[in-house]
């Protein structure tokens, strides 16, 4: 059966079997990682719509490579979840965060000179991606907020720590990742005016 009502009174089990209020920041944060990836699934089917939609003559190689990436973030995605409900191990890594880099400044050089604030616009994709990058900051906050009512200094703090810098380079990749979507639609650029 799908429903235990073991929650029908406002509690949940971490993944220590530890019993804590649904309202718990720990819940809070795991929830959003959870909206984030469903987030990043519907910025990966846009992304193949793109893909579906280049004509035959030019490459699909960056499509491909991005679905790859998109693929990649929601699944460690699961694994910043399991860590944020308390499953021991370590989940998230520090080459997960120089991954997530690399792609960065791959994108990055890739893309011309921004000038202006670009508002999250002209396309379904590229708003999508501006989604997936400000719920990754609610996320990083969240977690910022966790770590602070955490004791400092044991293993589950640094992990916690090695996290949040994983999530903080997440929302970057978003950004570039918008921008590289507007590149590949053909999209100007929607610019903030004052």
């Amino acid at each position: 059966m799908i429903y235990t009502k073991t929650g029908d009174n406002g509690t949940t089990s971490l993944a220590n079997g530890e019993r804590v209020r649904k309202s718990d920041s720990r819940i809070e944060a795991y929830g959003t990682a959870d909206e984030l990836n469903s987030y990043f699934g519907w910025l990966n089917a846009l992304l193949a719509q793109i893909g579906e939609q280049i004509p035959l003559d030019e490459p699909l190689s960056d499509v491909s490579v991005h679905l790859n990436q998109v693929g990649v973030v929601q699944n460690k995605l699961f694994n910043l979840g399991a860590f944020l409900s308390c499953a021991p191990g370590q989940w998230i890594t520090e080459s997960d965060i120089t991954d997530v880099e690399h792609w960065i400044d791959a994108i990055q050089a890739e893309l011309p000179p921004q000038h202006a604030f670009i508002l999250p616009a002209g396309s379904e994709a590229i708003a999508a991606a501006h989604i997936c990058r400000t719920v990754t900051r609610r996320l990083e906050r969240m977690m910022v907020r966790l770590a602070e009512e955490n004791e400092a200094g044991n293993e589950a703090d640094s992990n916690l720590m090695i996290a949040i810098r994983w999530v903080n380079r997440l929302s970057d990749y978003c950004f570039v990742l918008a921008r590289k979507c507007a590149i590949l639609q053909k999209k100007l650029p929607v610019e903030w005016k004052k």
